[in-house]
């Protein structure tokens, strides 16, 4: 009995002793080997630090850079990324940082992120950290691999040229109602303040409402308000360590979450459902971004004979909040820093009506002048490269990856920081942080001078979907603006850049609108 008992108590010593062993690994000597690989190969960093890495700091950085406005300047990195600002100003451009217990390397080589952006099978969206993260949405955004071939495929069709034409009346019909308002709260008086941000807010909400659901701003406003409330609690959870299991526990933000996803949900399901019935019924495809979605996966799986083709209702759900959120951030982002630089630099706002007036007068904007705004275009790239929607790309590599130089062990994170490539003076020149539209007057290609650094919309196979759905969009809502009024930024207007998933004016955007 006595050497049974021993042999058990060895079992249990040799069980303890390798979960010991195990977390030990995971939670210090892992990262410390990781590191020293890092430094052999001529990368600087912070040295790690034992479960947290720089969070603790980064979160701290962060949240002192929000608790003041900041200079008019458009040398945003400082308050926007401070921790990212400073380790790329103590290390060097292409650094290493501490996400937790894992290493995110920042690559700045042009060559080096379009051969990330260009490999998609071997540089793959992160996985891991706090799922609650995927809440607000996934879709065609989270998918890989195989799964995003098949998406891609299933959604191309709502954003070919042909379709975007059936879209904007919803966008001008949209915008006359934001504008109609402008015009109220000017009527009495030649000039009047407004915070911009909120009603360009409420336009691309209610352009996405009426090109992807075919229902008014009403019917989506519950949607949307709930996938802002859903964003402010995934940034909170993105900066803070995860816990294996934690997502369980019935905190306050943890239940919110779950809430707001059942919501969203169900009012999405709601909505599929009837138009499938409809689509049962007889009733002709409608041209909105869920009807052709539904018509393509229709036919997908019609052409195979087998639903594993097609997309299930659940993953026409997740498409559907990625429309919410992606199409009203991006345009509505673009907008107001559009409208912000504008207020500031009249000479351009200037320019921009000219030709607005000069292709329309005052007559409604159609397809074909918005696709011939010359000025406008380079203004809007100016913007982006200023002040792009999403400040940083991450990936992750599941397997030792050679890169440019580098060998990165598997399980890195890999950062592509836009908003410092776009704010590079190496690249851009000594005028980088001045709003010069100009850079832009002979295309991207030729500002770029064909390198890789400028990523407003992503880039490589993944870029951005919805990138002429955004830009159409923002064309017709400036061209209409710029008809009606002349506007400047207003003396109580508060420079404050910040992040909430994008990149959005903290304090609003108080500008002065004069009625033309």
């Amino acid at each position: 009995m006595e050497a049974i008992a021993l042999i058990c108590a060895l079992g249990v010593a040799v069980i303890f002793g390798l979960y010991v062993w195990r977390i030990s690994n995971w939670l210090w000597f892992k990262p410390k080997k990781i590191e020293k690989v890092l430094r052999d190969q001529g990368l600087k960093g912070n040295s790690y630090t034992f479960v947290f890495g720089d969070l603790k700091e980064m979160v701290q950085m962060t949240r002192d850079a929000k608790s003041k406005p900041m200079n008019l300047t458009h040398d945003i990195a400082p308050r926007v990324l401070p921790f990212i600002h400073k380790s790329i100003t103590t290390h060097g451009k292409s650094c290493f940082t501490w996400m937790g217990t894992k290493p995110m390397v920042h690559i700045s080589e042009p060559t080096m992120i379009r051969e990330i952006l260009a490999n998609y099978y071997q540089y793959q969206k992160p996985r891991g950290g706090n799922p609650l993260t995927k809440l607000l949405a996934r879709g065609l955004i989270d998918a890989e691999a195989d799964q995003w071939i098949k998406h891609r495929k299933i959604i191309n069709p709502a954003f070919h040229v042909e379709k975007l034409k059936h879209m904007v009346p919803a966008f001008y019909v949209s915008c006359s109602e934001m504008i109609e308002k402008w015009e109220q709260m000017v009527t009495n008086e030649s000039s009047c303040e407004v915070d911009v941000w909120p009603h360009l807010q409420t336009f691309s909400s209610d352009v996405i409402s009426r090109t992807a659901f075919g229902s008014s701003f009403e019917e989506g406003r519950k949607i949307f308000e709930l996938q802002r409330e859903q964003a402010e609690l995934i940034i909170k959870a993105a900066q803070s360590v995860y816990i294996p299991g934690s997502r369980f526990l019935p905190t306050k933000d943890n239940k919110r979450m779950k809430e707001i996803d059942r919501e969203v949900k169900t009012s999405i399901k709601s909505i599929i459902e009837k138009r499938v019935l409809a689509i049962k019924g007889g009733e002709t495809s409608k041209d909105d971004l869920l009807g052709i979605l539904l018509e393509s996966n229709y036919k997908e799986i019609k052409q195979h004979i087998n639903s594993n083709y097609g997309l299930s209702i659940e993953d026409v759900i997740e498409e559907c909040k990625l429309f919410y959120f992606a199409g009203q951030e991006t345009t509505g982002n673009m907008l107001v820093w559009t409208m912000i630089l504008l207020g500031q630099h009249t000479d351009w706002q200037t320019h921009a009506r000219e030709e607005v007036l000069r292709v329309f007068g005052d007559k409604r904007p159609d397809i074909d002048g918005l696709s011939n705004l010359k000025v406008i275009n380079m203004i809007f790239n100016e913007v982006l490269r200023l002040y792009p929607p999403a400040v940083a790309l991450r990936r992750m590599i599941h397997e030792e990856t050679k890169l440019g130089n580098l060998t990165l062990p598997a399980g890195t994170l890999i950062q592509l920081n836009t908003l410092f490539l776009h704010h590079d003076k190496d690249m851009w020149g000594k005028d980088v942080n001045e709003f010069k539209p100009e850079r832009f007057s002979e295309g991207v290609l030729k500002a770029t001078k064909g390198q890789t650094s400028y990523l407003p919309f992503g880039g490589g196979p993944r870029i951005c979907i919805g990138q002429n759905f955004a830009m159409l969009e923002a064309k017709m809502a400036l061209a209409m603006i710029l008809q009606r009024f002349s506007f400047e930024l207003s003396a109580s207007y508060s420079h404050a850049p910040h992040t909430i998933i994008t990149l959005q004016p903290q304090f609003g955007a108080h500008l002065t609108l004069n009625k033309l």
